[in-house]
């Protein structure tokens, strides 16, 4: 499920960004760019985060800011680290 929201909302992305390009979006269709734009940006930001923990964790070298034993609290204020989620939908 999560798969299929993921590629809905790029097909949505991409298909708002055209009426953008051709000038013939609404205000509607451009507050839902914005909306659409920031939740691909904290996806990857969230993958950037599991890719350079799994690095870290089997011995190699990337950027991490550890406060606890147990996670790394990357991007914070990007909404990376899965701590600063608000309370999570049962989907």
């Amino acid at each position: 499920m999560l798969a299929a929201i993921g590629k809905v909302t790029l097909e949505k992305l991409e298909s708002i960004s055209s009426k953008i390009r051709d000038d013939v979006a609404t205000g509607a269709d451009r507050h839902n760019h914005e909306i659409l734009r920031e939740i691909v940006a904290l996806a990857s930001n969230r993958v950037s985060v599991s890719e350079n923990e799994s690095d870290v964790q089997e011995g190699g070298d990337a950027w991490t800011e550890r406060t606890s034993k147990s996670h790394f609290p990357h991007i914070r204020l990007h909404g990376g680290a899965l701590e600063d989620d608000p309370l999570k939908m049962n989907i």
